[in-house]
């Protein structure tokens, strides 16, 4: 640990771009696109293809019972269904991401919560994309009544929800058995976050 790490506590990522040459767009996707960018770092100058995507949002609804909401889901790229907290793109321009997670939530789970804090965010694949996703702890939850339910399709069509013990999770985490990372992270986050009294919450 440097000496500027410990005066402030420890380590944290910060934000440091660097000139961008040249800009190309590879791919124009549905979804998100595959760029490639020439980046002047100083001493030396390289070329990087990524995916440039709208970023994400990802919901840990914890029940009374400390039980958190789990959505079985297919994702083709790894041939392989998937138990994943609710979670969506961040596809609507100007939308605050908490706004987004509620309506995931309400989407994905027919639910709403009455309590709202953001528990983590991370970077999912840094090397290769921009994508950035926010994990937020949902409580005092609640149905959405049925006539103001949204008609899922496609793969959310056949979601499947599961209901487990906050500790269950951290185990089929840790034992790799749960492999989303908005699984990963959210659940482990939100267990250190318990045992700290919920200290490390942040307000959304």
């Amino acid at each position: 640990m440097t000496v500027a790490d410990a005066a402030s506590g420890g380590p944290a990522d910060r934000s440091a771009p660097r000139p961008v040459l040249e800009h190309t767009d590879l791919h124009h996707g549905k979804i998100w696109d595959l760029v490639s960018e020439t980046v002047d770092l100083g001493e030396s100058q390289v070329v990087r293809e990524f995916v440039d995507h709208p970023g994400a949002v990802a919901v840990i609804a914890l029940d009374e019972d400390d039980r958190v909401l789990l959505l079985r889901q297919y994702r083709h790229p790894v041939r392989a269904e998937l138990w994943e907290p609710p979670a969506g793109l961040r596809d609507v321009d100007g939308e605050p991401p908490h706004v987004t997670a509620a309506r995931e939530l309400a989407e994905e789970a027919d639910l709403r919560a009455g309590t709202w804090h953001l528990l983590a965010e991370f970077a999912n694949s840094p090397g290769g994309s921009n994508e950035r996703i926010l994990v937020y702890l949902a409580r005092d939850l609640s149905e959405v009544p049925e006539a103001e339910r949204f008609a899922r399709e496609d793969e959310e069509a056949g979601m499947v929800p599961l209901w487990l013990p906050l500790d269950d999770a951290v185990t089929a985490v840790l034992e790799g058995r749960l492999h989303s990372p908005s699984a990963a992270v959210g659940v482990l986050a939100a267990a250190a976050s318990r045992d700290r009294g919920w200290s490390t919450l942040r307000p959304v």
